[in-house]
């Protein structure tokens, strides 16, 4: 789920490459999701946050203090006693500076790292004393980042209650020490309430927002990957690997206590459904909480999606057509009926089409924000009764859609075709007509490279015809000498939908027509080189079909071994390759085996086809490659099974 406002691209003779979004869309006009992407907040006074009267200073000698402690932790082994030890220590230096480090740009960082090492008991404590300024620390352009971090440890401190018995007999003599100390559910149920105390505040504060929608996930035991990744956006690269860390498992189990207070905060969104509807900032956490409900509680999902379309259906429309398409055509709103189109159930779905989106979908498709709920609408479709409905009205816009610079549309569509599995060979015939490449039938054979690159045949080989003039014959000998285009991310997914559509023949036909260097080409593109994927696992495609893609590529080993992405395609041809054709690409590799153990990502591709074996001990070398054929069949037929 990508952030921020969309813009217009200017169609071109090319098919633009626009209909990206979110990190996919440089240049799309959305700024990067975080706290720089939003408007700052107004002043502490004027949003009636009571902020210490003399916040904390965080001296130059515990700064360097604590610097130190945390690269000596990480040096120190994982299950050494020293290093748990040394945890401790310096959480219990951390209690009395805990606001002052939180609060601190520098700080917060190390702070971060320190309580992914955090054992459960110490990492309460410094919970514990955050919560006398809990509210100032959430909106806290710092601190809001050490609460996030501290609710993400929950995975992996909600463990079995024999571990958590064990801790509790070793620390019991701290805790007679330091007075009752609040459990981590307890401190977890204690900010679900505070938060749900003045809920619209958290909501629409802009760094408040991040742990209300943290704190979602927490409480409905889901950790969404988009959330885990923006939370870590402005981080270092080594906090970037503990949060990785800490985040690690996407689902895990939580109290039923916490599923009640979610089930609280979900109720919370309906008191004020305007706002969250229509704030941008507000939006997000509702955004968040419709992909946790759909997972967790799919009936107060269900509740919150009505709630939603009854609100916006109810407003007026100055234009006579449904209101929901003036919300669809709305820069915030237009995200969060994404959001809903995705969680709605297949008969809620359908019933929306056709009450707001039947009939208006050239308008939403050729609408520069209203086209991204399009093509979720097209995401969440599953019924072949509702692709054809939808089929019907937007296929024979396809060229159209393509000029205005929306080809995520038309990917989603095909994505749709293949899903469902229906109208494949149609979609693929009024492909070849939106690229101009359905007639003549000789240039059919080029219609890869032309959807690779999202451009029509006469702008891919720059040819110049009139108005109404019969179209040319393909001249195999020009396609053959014309370098290939620059791959599009969304030319390369088209490419690998129809690769998996029950008859792919006409694009393995056309990619086996490519020459040498430009299937090369493709391999070594960021994008193309994921087609290889679909040619590689796509069950449509037969072993002799990919055999005829892939004999182009003898005498491009070398070059394809050392790219950053064509060595990794040449992997995965080697990992399904027969012994064959394992003995063709090591002799070739051979050849040039100096250049591979030079080269940064050759010498891998040498060692992952143990070439130095190969070169000395042809014997052995086969020997090892028959076994691993062996026990690949094995594990393919015990899978089969």
């Amino acid at each position: 789920m990508g952030l921020g406002p969309r813009s217009a691209h200017k169609a071109r003779r090319q098919f633009p490459g626009a209909g990206r979004r979110g990190r996919a869309a440089p240049g799309s006009g959305r700024p990067p999701p975080g706290r720089d992407g939003c408007p700052r907040p107004p002043a502490a006074a004027a949003r009636g946050e009571q902020v210490p009267e003399a916040l904390p200073h965080l001296s130059p000698d515990a700064l360097g203090y604590f610097r130190r402690a945390l690269s000596a932790l990480k040096e120190a082994p994982d299950a050494a006693e020293e290093r748990d030890l040394m945890v401790r220590n310096v959480l219990k230096e951390v209690e009395a500076q805990a606001l002052a480090l939180a609060t601190n740009r520098t700080g917060s960082e190390m702070l971060q790292e320190l309580l992914g090492f955090s054992p459960l008991k110490p990492l309460c404590r410094v919970w514990a004393a955050l919560r006398p300024k809990l509210r100032f620390v959430a909106c806290h352009r710092c601190g809001v980042h050490v609460l996030q971090s501290a609710l993400l440890q929950l995975p992996r401190l909600l463990r079995s209650p024999a571990e958590a018995e064990e801790e509790e007999e070793e620390e019991e003599e701290e805790d007679g020490k330091h007075g009752p100390l609040q459990t981590l559910e307890e401190l977890v149920l204690g900010l679900a309430a505070e938060v749900s105390d003045d809920f619209l505040f958290f909501c629409g504060d802009t760094h408040g927002s991040f742990v209300v929608r943290t704190l979602l996930q927490v409480l409905g035991g889901t950790l969404l990957e988009s959330e885990r990744t923006r939370s870590r956006a402005s981080q270092s690269s080594e906090t970037q690997r503990t949060s990785a860390r800490e985040c690690k498992p996407t689902d895990f189990e939580v109290p039923e206590t916490f599923l009640n207070h979610l089930q609280d905060l979900s109720a919370c969104f309906l008191k004020d459904i305007a706002v969250f509807i229509t704030d941008k900032i507000s939006s997000f956490c509702l955004q968040v909480a419709l992909q946790i409900l759909h997972h967790k509680l799919p009936q107060h999902c269900a509740h919150l999606c009505d709630a939603i379309i009854d609100y916006l259906s109810s407003r007026n429309s100055s234009a006579g057509g449904s209101p929901l398409l003036l919300f669809l055509r709305d820069q915030t709103s237009s995200r969060l009926l994404e959001q809903v189109l995705l969680v709605l159930e297949p008969a809620r779905l359908q019933r929306l089409f056709e009450d707001h989106f039947q009939g208006q979908l050239h308008s939403l498709a050729a609408h520069p924000i209203a086209n991204f709920p399009l093509q979720r609408l097209l995401n969440a479709i599953t019924s072949p009764e509702l692709l054809s409905l939808v089929f019907e009205e937007l296929s024979p816009a396809l060229e159209a859609v393509l000029a205005q610079g929306h080809p995520g549309v038309v990917v989603a569509l095909v994505e749709a075709c293949r899903r469902v599995g229906t109208h494949q060979a149609q979609v693929l015939q009024l492909l070849l007509e939106a690229f101009h490449c359905a007639e003549p039938s000789s240039r059919q054979v080029a219609c890869a490279p032309l959807f690779a690159s999202l451009l029509a045949y006469e702008v891919y080989y720059e040819l110049t015809e009139e108005e109404g003039a019969v179209p040319a014959e393909h001249q195999e000998e020009m396609a053959a000498a014309r370098a290939l285009r620059d791959v599009t991310v969304l030319g390369s997914l088209l490419l690998q939908h129809l690769l998996y559509f029950s008859n792919p023949g006409l694009v393995l036909r056309s990619l086996s027509a490519l020459t040498g260097p430009q299937l090369l080409a493709l391999a070594q593109s960021p994008a193309g080189s994921h087609v290889f994927d679909a040619i590689l696992t796509s069950p449509s495609v037969t072993q002799k079909q990919r055999r005829r893609v892939l004999k182009t590529l003898k005498g491009q080993y070398v070059a394809l071994a050392c790219s950053r992405h064509g060595s990794r395609v040449l992997d995965a041809i080697w990992s399904g390759a027969a012994l064959g054709a394992r003995k063709e690409i090591a002799a070739e590799l051979g050849e040039q085996n100096q250049q591979l153990i030079q080269d940064a990502f050759g010498h891998h591709v040498a060692r992952n086809v143990a070439l130095t074996t190969f070169l000395k001990r042809r014997a052995t070398w086969e020997q090892e490659q028959n076994a691993v054929a062996k026990r690949r069949q094995a594990l393919n037929s015990i899978l089969g099974d």
